[in-house]
């Protein structure tokens, strides 16, 4: 389980998240939905320890993780599949596999397993990341974080640019993780993909949670989605 606090953090002197506070149960599926620059992304980079944490705290089972360096926050259990995919791009499908196997905490998900789950960089794999697809560096970055086998994976915009039959193949791979009993975090613009995988919903405005419930629950609420999401 991850408890976010009386969360407050930003940029330098610009405080963007003010008394943030939710938590991620274990085996289920939250989704942080709100506008752009509601502070999904800022939220997401305090969780695993990108941005300074100004006040409050944020704990995993009850044991407080803000103030450690990513790093360590990777081998508690974390992972974190960013916005920006962060693929190196001089480096091959393989090598960059191979540095997220080098620190991995040891556990079910394997360089083979990964490769079977996605067939698609199975095929790639003598390919430099400049030579992938966006939906193909999604996967990589998304196999990337698997193969830390995290207890929690943080996903920032999984589908943002992709073609609509890759974010299909998306969505039923989170499905199939979702299956599995992994927790996830996801951050998603696309409110139908992302109420068609979460359990749970919390939404953002103006640096705060506004709003939650479950994903029935938003789906049914035209006030919130016209006022908070612009839906």
């Amino acid at each position: 389980m991850l408890e976010v606090q009386n969360l407050h953090t930003g940029y330098g002197d610009t405080r963007v998240i003010h008394g943030m506070d939710f938590t991620a149960e274990k085996g289920r599926v939250m989704a942080l939905l709100g506008r752009n620059g509601a502070g999904k992304t800022t939220t997401l980079k305090a969780i695993v320890g990108l941005l300074k944490v100004a006040q409050g705290a944020i704990k995993l089972d009850g044991n407080t993780i803000s103030g450690r360096p990513p790093y360590e926050i990777v081998r508690l259990g974390i992972g974190y599949v960013p916005e920006t995919r962060d693929i190196f791009p001089s480096l091959s499908v393989a090598e960059n596999l191979g540095l997220a196997a080098r620190g991995q905490r040891g556990g079910a998900w394997t360089l083979e397993r990964v490769l079977e789950f996605f067939p698609h960089i199975a095929r790639r794999l003598n390919n430099g990341g400049n030579e992938l697809s966006g939906g193909e560096q999604q996967m990589l970055s998304i196999a990337r974080a698997l193969l830390t086998n995290p207890r929690i994976l943080i996903l920032d915009e999984p589908t943002e640019g992709l073609a609509p039959i890759i974010v299909g193949q998306i969505h039923d791979k989170l499905h199939e993780l979702k299956n599995e009993g992994l927790t996830m975090i996801l951050v998603e613009q696309n409110f139908g993909f992302a109420t068609g995988i979460a359990d749970d919903v919390c939404v953002v405005g103006r640096g705060q949670i506004v709003w939650r419930g479950s994903s029935e629950q938003i789906r049914a609420d035209e006030a919130v989605k016209r006022q908070w999401l612009g839906a």
